[in-house]
């Protein structure tokens, strides 16, 4: 129902830049604005696009005593984490920022997130998490429960998550925040806008160089108008966030990934540390461990599809017409001009330039493997000693 969904702080700004809101994970969101999915991605490709993000679920977990030796809090609030996921966190240098997942007792993903270090050493102890909107809740809950009488987890998704994206994003950036600059591809720090404190984070959901950006909510509407009144910066809604995480080969948690997916079926073998591999130590490691020796049955795998779009749902068929998979995001593609997919198919089928087919409204369309992303990654990488 309408009347249940929330709405974040920017909710009558976007209202009032003729936003078409539609519900997305409980909340009031906005879907696109006049210009048109079309082009707000194309923007994104060539400028700068601010997101309203703030259904996401970020929070920080600090320690309950620490003891001031920076390392070892460090390690110890680490430790906690890595209770719920195959991912090291105590190797986290100050400033850096991971990907991990949630793993449940059989391997598969509960949820994926990005954890990240403090950049000042003062703050040890603590970690700066963001998980996804439709579980944040559950995982929440699950933090909790790993930090229970050791840490305190501490909510902050009644502030602003603004994301700015694009190739323009970084110039925009530092005109508000000079000292971001010097931020490399997944790492943060925490800065202050009109008195308030503001966590910084170089990282993103579009495959382009951009930043995420935590803001109090008192300040979160003069910050909104201040990147809109930036030339190079357009509005953007969660359409043309979808279709340019999918151009970049980003999994959607719900869609690519689940509680009956694993991450390495999902492609996601980075999230799994070698040295958490040996350990074996974290939930489901028998199936990851038997997974990356080669006992795989499905993979992800990305798709040129000819004629319409295959949506999410579609059958995959290989060559004898033998359904083989399944689609789990799929559409039209604005930079490449043509349909594209990424679904579940055997390993044997992934190699680029496989020929398949994805059965759309009853139709078998020719579809070929390629390799992903289907839009080359722009990320800014820089070594992070000069953070």
């Amino acid at each position: 129902m309408a009347d249940d969904l929330k709405s974040t702080v920017l909710h009558d700004a976007h209202v009032a830049l003729g936003a078409r809101m539609a519900p997305f994970a409980s909340y009031n969101m906005p879907i696109q604005y006049p210009d048109g999915i079309m082009a707000e991605h194309k923007w994104v490709r060539e400028n700068a696009g601010a997101f309203d993000v703030s259904h996401m679920g970020p929070f920080f977990l600090t320690l309950n005593a620490r003891s001031g030796d920076h390392e070892a809090d460090h390690a110890a609030i680490a430790a906690i984490a890595e209770t719920l996921g195959p991912r090291d966190l105590t190797g986290l240098k100050p400033g850096q920022i991971r990907y991990t997942v949630l793993l449940n007792e059989d391997g598969c993903m509960i949820d994926d997130l990005m954890v990240a270090r403090p950049l000042i050493p003062e703050r040890a102890g603590m970690l700066y998490v963001v998980v996804n909107a439709g579980g944040k809740e559950r995982d929440f809950s699950l933090f909790e429960a790993a930090a229970a009488g050791k840490a305190t987890l501490t909510r902050a998704d009644d502030r602003v998550l603004i994301a700015v994206q694009g190739p323009q994003a970084a110039a925009v950036v530092a005109e508000i925040f000079p000292e971001a600059a010097a931020l490399g591809f997944m790492t943060l720090m925490r800065l202050e806008y009109e008195g308030e404190g503001v966590v910084i984070s170089r990282s993103g959901y579009t495959g382009e160089d951009g930043f995420e950006i935590l803001v109090m909510p008192g300040v979160a509407l003069s910050f909104w108008n201040q990147l809109l009144s930036d030339p190079r910066v357009k509005p953007i809604g969660l359409g043309a966030r979808d279709s340019l995480r999918l151009e970049a080969g980003l999994p959607l948690y719900g869609h690519d990934a689940d509680e009956t997916v694993s991450p390495i079926e999902a492609g996601l073998g980075m999230a799994v540390s070698p040295s958490r591999r040996r350990k074996g130590d974290f939930p489901g490691a028998a199936r990851i461990e038997r997974e990356l020796s080669g006992g795989l049955t499905r993979v992800r795998a990305g798709l040129l599809v000819e004629g319409a779009p295959a949506r999410e749902g579609a059958e995959i068929a290989d060559a004898s017409g033998a359904v083989v998979g399944i689609v789990t995001s799929g559409g039209f593609s604005p930079s490449l001009g043509r349909p594209i997919a990424m679904g579940f198919v055997p390993p044997a089928l992934t190699e680029p330039g496989t020929k398949l087919s994805v059965i759309v409204r009853g139709k078998a369309q020719a579809a070929t493997v390629t390799a992903m992303p289907f839009v080359p990654h722009r990320y800014y990488r820089k070594a992070l000693e000069t953070v």
